[in-house]
């Protein structure tokens, strides 16, 4: 049975998509070297077909109707995604294309991103597309290439190798601690203990590691990214055990203090993941091995 979409012109789509992003017709032409006339006709037309406005005016100023608003995000993504897809299609097999990666953010801004100067200029014909994503998710229905991924080597229907494993340290604003370091992995009961959303239990696994089994470390205020949590340790707000690498600056700054010279080997380790059926696409071969490359010559207790 032959099913037919409820769908407007492409067209159609692209003038309203240029005039929401100028709030202007006469811009929205210019952009689309056509006439005024022709971007309101299309844009009637859309009005017609959807059977509602979605701009109207006032004083003289352009403004999106609320049905209008909603359906200018959706039409934004569907033209972006479509853009991304036939680029990607253009670039197929010739050894560029566009990689999509999905990053834990403070450690993609911290850590990736700074080095990633590296890999374009090795791969100048692959664009990278980087979206921030903090918990797992599923591949399927994605257009995401590869993630990087805190945790365990599980992760079904994807290809996990890991990169490198991870040294945390409890730290403190120096403030908080009146400019001396504890005595003993005990004292940090004496103090809030900062919470990462993601890693409920990294507390816990210090304090386990340390031998102290009569604090619960679950407790205290909850941040859901790590950026969050070191910016609350540096406001005084508390204790927080992070990953040494990620706060070198902090620490050398003086923004930080290590709390407690007890650093501990973190019981899971960072990994790349990505789909098997995108297992020798060549934009995500090459950055498989460009990243392992690098994470080779990291320290080994970062």
């Amino acid at each position: 049975m032959t099913v037919k979409r409820i769908l407007p012109s492409l067209t159609a789509l692209q003038y309203f998509e240029a005039s929401v992003r100028h709030m202007s017709f006469t811009r929205a032409a210019r952009e689309l070297n056509v006439t005024q006339s022709a971007v309101s006709r299309q844009i009637r037309q859309l009005e017609e077909y959807v059977g509602r406005p979605l701009f109207r005016r006032l004083k003289q100023r352009l403004v999106l109707t609320e049905p209008g608003e909603t359906y200018a995000a959706a039409v934004r993504d569907l033209l972006d995604r479509a853009e991304a897809a036939t680029l990607q299609l253009m670039a197929y097999g010739s050894g560029g294309g566009v990689l999509t990666i999905a990053l834990l953010p403070t450690f993609g801004s911290r850590w990736l991103v700074p080095r990633l100067g590296d890999f374009t200029s090795r791969y100048p014909d692959i664009q990278l597309n980087l979206v921030t994503q903090v918990r797992p998710f599923d591949f399927a229905g994605s257009e995401i290439d590869v993630a990087i991924h805190f945790g365990r080597e599980i992760w079904p229907g994807a290809i996990c190798r890991q990169l490198m494993g991870e040294i945390v340290v409890p730290v403190a604003a120096p403030s908080l601690l009146g400019g001396a370091s504890l005595a003993h992995p005990q004292d940090v009961g004496r103090y809030t203990l900062l919470q990462h959303m993601t890693r409920p239990q990294a507390w816990q696994e210090w304090l386990r590691a340390c031998g102290v089994e009569d604090i619960d470390g679950r407790m205290g205020p909850r941040f859901e990214q790590f950026h969050m949590v070191i910016q609350a340790a540096i406001a005084g707000l508390g204790l927080a055990v992070l990953p040494r690498f990620l706060i070198q600056d902090e620490i050398a700054g003086g923004r930080l203090v290590v709390a407690i010279d007890r650093p501990v080997r973190s019981e899971h380790a960072y990994y790349l993941v990505h789909p098997e059926r995108k297992a020798d696409l060549h934009r995500v071969t090459v950055f498989r091995d460009w990243l392992l490359e690098l994470c080779a010559t990291q320290v080994d207790d970062l």
